[in-house]
């Protein structure tokens, strides 16, 4: 109960100030409403409305979780109104990046502990290819992709999110490969270990906590550019397309009910890397 008190306080002040910037927000509409057809409101008549309106500026936290229930579970999970489809569609695109992510920070990480010559050409270009804003990428890697002849919207999603997810990885697992100091290194030069056995039999086994670190962060990122990548495509599946379309159409329930499917789907797909950390540590033997 002490562990969940101070969340339990977070989480109430989040939702208090959420009701109160409601109110503030959603008054505008009722006090313009008054003064058309002439009358007044006072506080008490006002806060009500504010609560309940279809299109609201902020919708209250009852309207979310309502529409979030009803997105969940008032259609059939193949309806493309249902949120569990549009769920579905994003999490393909983000494992697809996903998985791509781990290849490709894997891969250069490896490169770069191994040859010096790596670091020095290839890291800054990584670093520099982080402060490219991805929302201007994103249109530039769907139009490539299209003049190459790549059909659909799965691959370009996929290089988009993998785009974000590859960094958090190969800075983690470049700091996770240099983590065993020079006498560990020089106890298997003694026995004669090859390069690759030395990634296999130790740089490997102890890069393990920093690479499911950078896990956790990686399918967040994935994640948000699957998101990003389903923006400019003018897609109509995905959470993406969906927020775009509540914004599009001004259904401000239908973008912020998307938004929390896309937290809910992070959170989920968090604990999931967790549950995998937890049993690749005790297969090899580390105590969690």
């Amino acid at each position: 109960m002490q562990r969940l008190l101070p969340v339990l306080t977070v989480l109430t002040g989040m939702i208090v100030l959420w009701y109160a910037a409601a109110v503030w927000m959603n008054s505008t509409w009722v006090f313009d409403q008054a003064d058309r057809a002439g009358t007044t409101v006072s506080f008490a008549e006002m806060v009500p409305q504010t609560m309940a309106q279809e299109r609201p500026l902020l919708p209250p936290a009852h309207q979310v979780a309502g529409e979030l229930w009803k997105g969940f579970t008032g259609q059939a999970v193949t309806s493309k109104r249902s949120l569990v489809y549009h769920a579905f569609v994003t999490l393909k695109g983000t494992l697809m990046g996903f998985a791509l992510g781990i290849v490709f920070g894997v891969g250069l990480a490896m490169a770069i502990v191994r040859f010096r010559v790596m670091e020095m050409s290839v890291m800054p270009w990584a670093i520099i290819s982080q402060t490219i804003p991805i929302v201007a990428l994103a249109p530039m890697i769907l139009v490539v992709a299209s003049q190459v002849g790549i059909e659909g919207r799965d691959i370009p999603k996929a290089i988009i999110a993998a785009y974000l997810s590859f960094f958090p990885v190969l800075v983690s697992m470049v700091k996770g490969l240099r983590s065993p100091d020079q006498m560990q290194l020089d106890l298997l030069k003694t026995y004669g270990a090859s390069e690759a056995q030395t990634f296999l039999k130790l740089r490997i086994p102890a890069s393990m906590p920093y690479f499911f670190a950078s896990l956790k962060v990686a399918i967040a990122a994935s994640l948000i550019g699957t998101i990003v990548g389903e923006l400019p495509t003018g897609a109509i599946e995905g959470l993406g397309a969906r927020m775009l379309i509540g914004s599009q159409f001004g259904e401000p329930l239908i973008m912020w009910s998307a938004l929390f499917a896309a937290a809910i789907l992070a959170g989920l797909l968090i604990v999931v890397v967790g549950f995998v950390e937890q049993l690749a540590r005790s297969r090899m033997g580390v105590p969690a």
